[in-house]
């Protein structure tokens, strides 16, 4: 098959197994370059399985996963497939809660791939440029001398995102960004990812669907480790396979 050559992931048939149980079962996905996808579907449904077969944490018993149109993701570990661009985000945000905001955003920066002896590295005005872009983008420009420890939860997600764009991806993986957030930060996240995936890859996870609604985005139905539907939310919504499965519930 030849569409990989032109997408940022490909995932083709790839199966995981745990004890016999089939976490993903042929699961096959493509994700085109500067594309914001949303994946949603019941407990179980292997979108988590799948984040980690894409990040080189699980290792899949078959099929293939090729990043930016060449690269085997299955034949690197976890630490070369983050230094090849791609950034996950948990869905605990973990953020230096004793640091500044700023000083959060400044420590990604350091361990960026590009910045060679990061022991010795020191702010460059490029750089602090780019921290205060950064933070504007993720709405923190106010808050840049808090204490990440101060912050709301949905502001410690933010930060979080903004952490990960230090790092230059170019494909980001956000695991339920709006968990636990407020309705005012649920909107504002919605706009904050469509911004991002101006000039990034975007595959979210997530339960709430009208935030997947406020994305406007493709999405995919993950049931029992494959694909059951894909299509706009309207089409995925009136599917009766995933109101079934799913959104019956």
């Amino acid at each position: 098959m030849s569409e990989h050559h032109n997408s940022v992931l490909y995932v083709d048939g790839v199966s995981v197994s745990f004890d016999g149980f089939k976490a993903l079962n042929s699961l096959s996905l493509i994700i085109e370059p500067g594309e914001m996808r949303a994946i949603i579907g019941p407990n179980g449904a292997g979108k988590t399985t799948m984040m980690d077969v894409i990040t080189g944490k699980t290792r899949p018993d078959s099929g293939e996963v090729i990043y930016n149109g060449e690269t085997n993701l299955l034949k690197c570990d976890e630490a070369e497939i983050a230094q090849l661009g791609i950034g996950r985000k948990f869905q605990k945000p973990t953020v230096f809660e004793s640091h500044s905001v700023y000083s959060n955003i400044e420590l990604a920066l350091a361990m960026d791939r590009s910045v060679k002896a990061s022991l010795f590295w020191s702010p460059t005005q490029e750089n602090k440029d780019r921290v205060d872009a950064i933070l504007d983008r993720i709405r923190l420009s106010g808050e840049r001398n808090e204490l990440a420890a101060n912050l709301s939860h949905g502001q410690k997600q933010w930060l979080e995102i903004g952490m990960l764009l230090a790092q230059d991806p170019k494909l980001l993986l956000v695991d339920e960004p709006v968990a636990g957030m407020t309705d005012s930060e649920t909107k504002e996240t919605a706009i904050l990812l469509r911004d991002i995936a101006q000039d990034h890859s975007v595959v979210v996870v997530e339960h709430d669907m009208d935030f997947v609604r406020d994305l406007d985005v493709k999405v995919t139905v993950l049931h029992e480790g494959s694909v059951l539907a894909s299509g706009s939310i309207d089409e995925v919504s009136a599917n009766k396979h995933v109101i079934e499965v799913y959104l019956g519930r």
